[in-house]
């Protein structure tokens, strides 16, 4: 008996070891849309989604170089999110659906998907991000 009391709780302390260094592993702890950048350059990040009556966009998460950032905390909600990335480069990920977006990189939060310079903002594409109806997902921005 004092035997099994042991392995159980040897097993007990490795798993809440293993996870107590998700953090320090550079993974997402918490649940929800996350976006890790994975480049060796800041990157700025904007979210594009429909909440069921609305579409809309937001931004600016600014990533540093190897760094997540939880966009919408919680549970999951919807299949398809929207990104859209750059790092004032060369580089951006981006795609075909059209959100406003902020100038610069100031936050922003946006009903707007049309006629955004008429409101003073920027146009971009964003690509999809097909949750696959996961309670929490994570996105990765890599070179």
């Amino acid at each position: 008996m004092a035997r099994l009391r042991d392995t159980l709780s040897m097993r007990f302390t490795a798993a809440f070891g293993a996870i107590a260094l998700l953090p320090l592993l550079g993974m997402p702890a918490h649940a929800g849309l996350n976006v890790c950048n994975k480049t060796a350059k800041s990157t700025r990040v904007a979210l594009g989604r429909f909440d069921g009556t609305t579409w809309m966009s937001e931004g600016w998460w600014i990533l540093a170089p190897k760094k997540c950032a939880v966009l919408v905390p919680g549970t999951l909600r919807a299949r398809y999110y929207y990104l859209y990335a750059g790092d004032g480069g060369a580089g951006s990920w981006d795609g075909e659906t059209k959100f406003c977006v902020g100038i610069g990189d100031a936050k922003f939060h946006s009903r707007l998907r049309s006629h955004c310079a008429a409101y003073g903002m920027d146009s971009k594409g964003f690509f999809t991000v097909d949750t696959g109806d996961d309670a929490d997902y994570t996105q990765t921005l890599s070179d």
